[in-house]
């Protein structure tokens, strides 16, 4: 067999406002400091690839529009509902009040393999993903409202991903376990 890629015409794209109709998975993706404006633009464009229902940026995070942001994101700021907050404590605050289980991608003492987590549908109906600075993490105001923590298993010397490209498992992992992958 050869193998031919795919024109533009045939991936079956939809429009903003086609996706903007479309359902979402019950996953918010929080970004708690990110300073990197390629790395917020990265997970808006993993956040447009999974139907993400929402994503908050808060505190340093740059908002759109913005060209660095946009350089990555390729549109995906147009597609994806997003809000900014001055304090992820106070997201996070307002999520838990409205039923979503907190989730941070973060290596703690008490941090589950993301493979182990299991189905996500037992824990509850609607999830926050919290997505900490590229240098401390989750900020330490923001661990005790976590639900769980969750790790990416690594066999290298840094046990550290860049924090779109974990973005992009989690995310990924969360659709993955949410809709059975369709």
């Amino acid at each position: 067999m050869v193998l031919r890629k795919l024109k533009p015409s045939e991936l079956g794209r939809l429009s903003v406002d086609e996706f903007r109709a479309t359902a979402k998975i019950p996953l918010v993706v929080v970004l708690d400091n990110l300073r990197s404006m390629h790395n917020i633009g990265s997970v808006f464009r993993t956040c447009d690839a999974f139907a993400v229902e929402k994503l908050i940026l808060c505190g340093i995070c740059a908002q759109p529009p913005h060209r660095e942001i946009q350089r990555t994101a390729l549109g995906a700021t147009e597609s994806v509902a997003w809000s900014y907050r001055q304090q992820t404590l106070l997201a996070l605050e307002e999520l838990k009040e409205q039923g979503y289980v907190i989730v941070g991608l973060e290596l703690t003492t008490g941090s589950t393999h993301i493979q182990d987590f299991g189905n996500p549908l037992l824990a509850g109906p609607k999830y926050a993903l919290v997505l900490g600075n590229e240098v401390d993490g989750i900020s330490d105001a923001c661990m005790p409202l976590l639900d769980h923590a969750l790790d990416i298993p690594q066999a290298g010397t840094k046990h550290s991903l860049n924090v779109a490209v974990a973005a992009g498992i989690a995310i990924w992992w969360f659709w993955q376990a949410l809709t059975g992958g369709k």
